[in-house]
């Protein structure tokens, strides 16, 4: 059996853990391990628009010894010109790992199933893992220990975020909190969860955020605006976490939307930081699936 990162409870807490310490490793020595020295070839696959998710996987790659070949998925027409076993079976012949941003959690497991090779869930439908690594290394970078620690997110919680941020801050030991609308809570996980935006931010050691409008979304934009509006973080509503809380928002952001530009682009925003850690969080979980080839959960 092969280990992947489909979803964020493929690692169990210790795991995490180990994970995130070897990622801030990285960051401080940026080629110490080179596990794909020679260099071999990481397939990189997009189905959907793609900005950080490109550029940190690329250059994480690069840094550890290997060469990215980017699948442009339409092109490739995965699941219609080719089934996705078969992709998997001709790109784990190619590759030493796959990297998939797609749709339906089912083709990434489908993928896993057929490639041999270690596959890394670059963004699904349902979860975001690599981007939760990449957030706990930014809480932890900035408030140390990551156990305990009070964490609001706001806004649309059903979607990829929100399940990862219920799973993922679980396995940190962190206690999560889900502001948002009726009918609009995570699917997984059992994190507390309230339509009463204040008393979520309140006492908050990090307040996170997304956009309203995920992609696949737009034709709702307008009833989404007008529904999630009082949860949007602002100066006023960030006044209810503790003073030195910190805000995330995994990118691309709409200011005056979800987040107002004064948050954002204010001193308790660290998503400048938890961009570039995508590179460093990935760089980690490439590593340590490649160290691991062979066993099993």
């Amino acid at each position: 059996m092969m280990r992947h990162f489909l979803r964020d409870d493929d690692l169990t807490g210790a795991e995490q853990a180990e994970v995130l310490a070897l990622a801030a490793r990285l960051k401080a020595e940026p080629f110490a391990h080179r596990p794909f020295a020679g260099p071999h070839t990481v397939a990189m696959i997009f189905d959907k628009p793609t900005l950080r998710t490109q550029a940190s996987f690329a250059a994480g790659i690069a840094e550890l010894g290997g060469h990215p070949l980017l699948v442009e998925g339409k092109l490739a027409g995965i699941g219609h010109r080719e089934s996705v076993a078969d992709v998997a079976r001709v790109l784990g012949r190619q590759a030493a790992a796959i990297v998939w941003r797609t749709y339906e959690q089912s083709r990434i497991d489908e993928m896993a199933a057929y490639a041999g090779v270690p596959v890394v869930n670059a963004l699904t439908d349902e979860f975001h893992p690599c981007q939760l690594l990449a957030d706990l290394l930014t809480v932890q970078e900035h408030k140390g220990a990551l156990a305990g620690l009070r964490v609001a997110f706001v806004g649309d919680a059903a979607c990829n975020m929100g399940n990862s941020w219920a799973l993922a801050g679980a396995l940190a030991g962190m206690e999560v909190v889900f502001g948002c609308p009726e009918g609009y809570a995570p699917a997984y996980g059992s994190a507390e969860v309230t339509t009463d935006p204040v008393a979520a931010v309140h006492g908050a050691d990090v307040v996170v955020t997304d956009t309203w409008v995920s992609m696949g979304k737009e034709e709702e934009a307008e009833a989404r605006r007008a529904l999630f509006a009082p949860y949007a973080v602002t100066a006023d509503l960030l006044a209810h976490a503790k003073p030195d809380a910190i805000v995330l928002h995994c990118l691309p952001a709409y200011r005056g939307s979800e987040i107002s530009a004064e948050v954002l682009d204010g001193p308790q925003s660290v998503v400048w930081d938890e961009a570039e850690n995508r590179r460093h969080a990935q760089k980690a979980v490439l590593t340590w699936l490649h160290d691991r080839r062979g066993e099993t959960a």
